[in-house]
């Protein structure tokens, strides 16, 4: 008989994605007991109390700060997020976030909107006032670029193709990422660099320890004075006080950013957006679909992609009896895995272990069924987190 599963959703998530989980082997709501799987949006996960029964949590979105990561990865329970699935909305956000910056349009709205007499003084205040409001233009001008992630690369493919010149900088940057960033990005030797010499700095990091208030009075005391910041990454990378003091200073253009905070109040060079970043219904089907269809797989045949704390694991199945295992990574933790296997008498078809930070996970193919004993035999091997039998 098919496995059937339950997922528990604590926040409103996508039909489309809903969809990619059949009815017949599933069942999803926010009131399910004892789920195998959780998806989350927005929802505080840290002071909840997860069951047991959980084998995975899948964030759809790229974040995961309010996931409990570190006690997961205790439990051998891999976190999903989706990354990229959200890169378009944002980076468009980031455009109109620079054209506000370089064409002074919050402050000449609301000039507009506050002007008042006929028609004829309202176009005469126009004429004399708009001058108070004249902007810059984007080709020729220098974006710097703080990671280069999904986000970023097709960042800095738009700008290009806009003629800015890109200045980018990630140190963290991966393979995919690297082929995806167009070839005429200049590479920049550190954040200082970028700030040294960019006309506009839009930044997409995670917020760590590393990037927390990444920007403080010391690097924007290094920008130009008029230089536009953009932050549609996290609050806390950027220093609003140090920021609001440069502004007032006149040692900073503008900051636009997706965080509001009473420090950035009543500053006339600060445009601050409500978390709108990921906030089309394409970003939120997108990010949907994509952990749906990573939580099914990882149930049903327990293929790993896109999860925070476990590498990524994928062998098709050649047989019907998988093992799935989650273990810290130390020596010899596939030999006895595969003692306890050839012990009680079993053949192993295929296996693939890969190893990420602290975690190892390996997916074992069986000729035939493993026995519950064996299975109990593998989950007491000191350091295994995790036995699934699929």
């Amino acid at each position: 008989m098919a496995k059937h599963y339950k997922i528990l959703t604590l926040n409103a998530i996508s039909k489309q994605g809903l969809e990619r989980l059949p009815a017949d082997s599933y069942s999803t709501g926010n009131d399910i007991a004892e789920p195998d799987a959780i998806l989350v949006r927005s929802a505080k996960m840290h002071d909840m109390t997860i069951p047991a029964s959980v084998k995975a949590i899948a964030r759809a979105g790229a974040g995961t700060n309010n996931v409990p990561v570190a006690k997961m990865s205790e439990r051998g329970v891999p976190v999903f997020n989706a990354p990229g699935a959200n890169a378009n909305a944002v980076k468009e956000l980031v455009f109109a976030g620079m054209l506000m910056g370089a064409r002074n349009l919050i402050p000449a709205l609301k000039f507009a909107e506050g002007l008042t007499g006929t028609d004829a003084e309202i176009s005469k205040a126009v004429e004399a006032g708009k001058k108070n409001y004249a902007g810059i233009e984007l080709p020729n001008r220098t974006l710097g670029i703080i990671g280069l992630g999904a986000i970023g690369s097709l960042v800095a493919d738009a700008a290009i193709k806009l003629g800015m010149n890109v200045l980018g900088y990630d140190p963290e940057i991966t393979v995919e990422a690297a082929w995806r960033l167009p070839s005429t990005v200049r590479k920049a030797q550190s954040v200082d660099d970028v700030v040294k010499n960019s006309d506009f700095i839009t930044l997409h990091v995670p917020l760590i320890d590393a990037t927390r208030n990444l920007i403080n009075a010391e690097r924007l005391a290094l920008m130009k004075k008029t230089t536009v910041l953009l932050n549609f990454a996290r609050e806390g990378i950027v220093d609003d006080k140090a920021v609001v003091e440069a502004i007032n200073a006149g040692n900073l253009r503008a900051y636009v950013c997706d965080f509001p905070a009473n420090a950035l109040k009543g500053c006339a060079g600060v445009v601050t957006l409500p978390h709108l970043g990921a906030s089309t219904m394409e970003a939120e089907d997108n990010c949907a679909i994509m952990v749906a269809e990573q939580v099914r797989d990882y149930l049903e045949n327990g293929n790993v992609l896109n999860a925070v704390n476990f590498p990524n694991v994928a062998m098709p199945r050649e047989s019907e009896h998988r093992l799935a295992i989650a273990n810290a990574n130390v020596p010899n933790m596939v030999g006895q895995i595969s003692t306890a296997v050839a012990d009680a008498g079993l053949n192993i078809h295929n296996m693939v272990n890969k190893s990420k930070g602290e975690i190892a996970y390996t997916l074992v193919d069986l000729d035939s069924a493993m026995p519950q004993a064996v299975i109990d035999k593998i989950a007491a091997i000191k350091g295994v987190l995790m036995v699934r039998a699929i």
